[in-house]
């Protein structure tokens, strides 16, 4: 898949886990509400819990000048391409969020049903950080520590190259370096976008660290995903609701344990929460947006070009979320923890989203 303006080329990512359920649940809500009526004069958004801060903002605004509350509805990034792709109906969603880029199935899913011309805009970047609430957990890590700690089978520490399920119970035993604490870790459930992401940059990357793994992702492509992304489920790591106060209380109430959050969360919280280096680099706005710090990823807007000057205010919305008062690096989102990128970008998806240029393959 490839975008228009010389875009990068889609690149093909592993499936997340089941979001069913609630995107049905959201789907049956829409319904209810769109059957009352013959048109709507609202938005509907879906998508990623990562950018729901951000979304409140500009929805704030856009509500004072004049336009009707949108209705939004945070499902997670994989629950928002359900929904968003499912048709161009009343019922259908506007706009999804996403914090990764719509995979190569997702688009043909839309297509499928009809949603064929999808504007993408790149709104900035956010980092995946790891954090501790005292100075007992871990000092720092490598992707190789995290990715021994946290993977559901790893190579064998006799030095045989085979998988084995994950014996390891401290980061001392990890790594030598590290304290003798138990491995404890909150982090997003799946189906979310920062899992996905956690997985394919932290997790991937530490497994790839060892040579005759990265070898079989030419052999064996589903089992080095299995190998490589995998996270174990013997209680080291635990899913949590993706919401920062629970994030937050779970690491509050178990001093030794260390949670996965997104570098907006940070930056509301720097006076409650240590950051833990990874690879020695600290997650700020310049290591961020250069891809310094190796645990970083792209945000994304998808609007549904069938519902443009149908829905009142999806032109509206899409300039205030690409103005440089919201997204600029003094703007009001970079207040609230979003990474701006460079002019050049702001300025080509700027343009994107005034021209609703389209994806294509």
């Amino acid at each position: 898949m490839h975008f228009t303006g010389g875009e990068w080329q889609m690149r093909k990512y592993s499936g997340t886990g089941s979001v069913l359920l609630p995107v049905l649940a959201l789907v049956v809500a829409l319904a209810g509400s769109a059957l009352a009526a013959d048109k709507r004069d609202y938005l509907v958004i879906v998508g990623s819990t990562t950018l729901a801060p951000f979304s409140e903002l500009v929805v704030g605004r856009f509500v004072k000048a004049g336009f009707s509350q949108p209705q939004v509805q945070p499902t997670g990034s994989g629950g928002g391409f359900m929904v968003f792709c499912a048709g161009t109906g009343i019922l259908d969603a506007d706009i999804t969020y996403a914090s990764r880029r719509m995979r190569q199935s997702e688009f043909e899913r839309c297509t499928q049903n009809g949603v064929e011309e999808i504007v993408e805009v790149k709104l900035g970047y956010d980092g995946i950080v790891f954090v501790a609430a005292g100075q007992g957990a871990l000092p720092g890590a490598t992707l190789r520590d995290i990715y021994l700690g946290l993977a559901r089978r790893v190579p064998d520490p006799a030095g045989k190259e085979v998988l084995v399920p994950n014996p390891y119970r401290t980061w001392r035993e990890v790594n030598a370096a590290l304290p003798d604490r138990p491995i404890r870790v909150y982090g997003p459930a799946a189906g979310s976008g920062t899992r996905h992401v956690f997985t394919r940059l932290a997790m991937e990357g530490g497994c790839r660290t060892f040579d005759w793994i990265r070898a079989l992702k030419r052999e064996d492509g589903y089992e080095y995903k299995q190998a490589c992304r995998s996270l174990r489920d013997d209680g080291a790591y635990r899913e949590i609701d993706e919401s920062d106060s629970e994030a937050l209380r779970q690491l509050a109430d178990e001093p030794g344990s260390v949670a996965i959050i997104s570098f907006a969360v940070l930056e509301q919280n720097q006076e409650r929460l240590r950051v833990v280096p990874v690879e020695g680099r600290l997650p700020d706005f310049d290591t961020i947006a250069s891809g310094d710090y190796p645990v970083s990823r792209p945000l994304y807007l998808y609007a549904k070009l069938a519902h443009v000057d149908v829905v009142p205010g999806m032109r509206e919305f899409l300039a205030e979320f690409t103005s440089e008062r919201a997204w600029g690096p003094g703007g009001y989102l970079a207040r609230q923890g979003l990474v701006p990128m460079s002019a050049e970008e702001r300025r080509y998806y700027a343009r994107e989203a005034q021209l609703l240029q389209l994806m294509s393959m």
